[in-house]
């Protein structure tokens, strides 16, 4: 008897982390996973306006949905690519010029001084604000007439003669970038400003003994030991950037410009702007896809790496 009830407690111990877990489970399977399987079976499918009240009627169409958009030769396929490419050149600036940025405000906060408190508060508020009333404070001031960015840079400091366009033409791409930098950023600083805690002091006091100038310590000592840091902070900046919607759309609205148009938004497009949803579908597989893989060799080369270094 006595066995049977030790077998019974530890068999409770054992399956009451497994009974706890079922209900984040259960949520995932019908957040994420579902929909996720839905839009995989739309994808075959010829779903348009017209088979809105039930999809599940719209007749299968194979992978021709598939091959209209990897036909680069063809209308679709080139404004997909062409989407694609300003995705790609959009999240290299992005989480390039927010991690440089990142790093830089981690490294000068990591030193005690008055006022250091304050100046984290501050960099962390565009974290901390919601995106849409964020993103629309910078559509109000990228406005050509009556926007606080062409008033500082046209009447005030005279570096442009005249106000440009920011939200339409080729700017749109920089403005796309400037939004999507300072909504970021505070997050690579969050991350590497914690990560900078686990530094000993002992090393840089070390390094200034042995005649280390700051450029040295920050080379040879607070890049190395971040390295753990910056590869899951890269990656996790890089599927956030390459996946972004809310920053276009709300500053751009329904059709962005040609020169920012993000792979998000144009599939957005595809979808509910011209009812191909079929055609949409597939284009957010081929998007899952290429984000996978692109994840898998990063954490393959980058654990590569981590054992060739141990």
């Amino acid at each position: 008897m006595t066995r049977q009830r030790l077998g019974r407690s530890k068999l409770g111990r054992i399956g009451l982390p497994y009974l706890l877990l079922l209900p984040a489970l259960a949520l995932e399977l019908l957040i994420h996973l579902v929909p996720m399987v839905v839009g995989m079976v739309m994808s075959f499918k010829q779903l348009t306006q017209f088979y809105i009240r039930d999809w599940s009627a719209a007749p299968w169409s194979g992978f021709d949905n598939y091959r209209v958009s990897v036909d680069f030769s063809a209308p679709i396929g080139q404004s997909l690519l062409n989407s694609f490419w300003v995705t790609c050149l959009f999240t290299a600036l992005a989480v390039g010029f927010s991690w440089l940025l990142g790093t830089a405000a981690a490294v000068f906060l990591q030193e005690s001084f008055r006022g250091r408190g304050l100046l984290r508060t501050l960099f962390l508020v565009p974290y901390a604000l919601p995106v849409y009333a964020a993103v629309i404070t910078w559509s109000f001031m990228f406005q050509r007439d009556t926007g606080l960015i062409n008033h500082l840079l046209v009447d005030q400091l005279h570096l442009l003669d005249e106000k440009p366009f920011w939200l339409i033409g080729e700017n749109s791409f920089t403005a796309l970038v400037v939004v999507a930098v300072w909504k970021t950023w505070p997050f690579a600083f969050l991350t590497l400003m914690a990560g900078l805690q686990n530094i000993p002091r002992e090393l840089y006091e070390a390094a200034a003994m042995d005649g280390a100038g700051v450029w040295q310590q920050l080379r040879k000592i607070t890049l190395p030991s971040l390295r753990p840091v910056n590869q899951v902070l890269v990656l996790v900046l890089f599927l956030w950037t390459f996946n972004d919607f809310n920053t276009p759309y709300v500053l751009f609205g329904k059709s962005a410009p040609e020169q920012a148009d993000l792979i998000s938004i144009h599939i957005y497009q595809s979808s509910f702007v011209t009812w191909n949803f079929g055609a949409g579908s597939a284009m957010s597989v081929l998007l899952l896809l290429f984000l996978l893989l692109v994840t898998a060799l990063y954490l393959f080369f980058t654990s590569r790496r981590r054992d060739a270094d141990a």
